[in-house]
């Protein structure tokens, strides 16, 4: 599931991440290729002192829902949400 284009698109540009109900700042993105592996760190985000990573492992057992939501293994929705841009 996460190599393909759902994935990249939802990472691309996501500047933070939702998990129940908290605004994590996005401090690290991968955007998976055929080099990363399952153990790669593709996500890394921070809300106060509370951060948290995911692997490339943990989107490929994830769910996708549509518009950059997944449902993790562990039953969690995440949302990777991008900042707009007005011009």
């Amino acid at each position: 599931m996460a190599r393909d284009s759902s994935l990249a698109l939802a990472l691309d540009g996501a500047d933070f991440v939702l998990v129940d109900g908290a605004v994590f700042a996005t401090e690290y993105l991968r955007l998976p290729d055929e080099d990363t592996r399952a153990d790669d760190v593709v996500l890394e985000a921070r809300h106060g002192d509370a951060e948290f990573s995911l692997t490339l492992g943990e989107f490929d057992a994830a769910e996708p829902l549509g518009d950059g939501v997944f449902r993790l293994k562990t039953g969690e929705l995440l949302r990777l949400l991008s900042q707009p841009t007005v011009h």
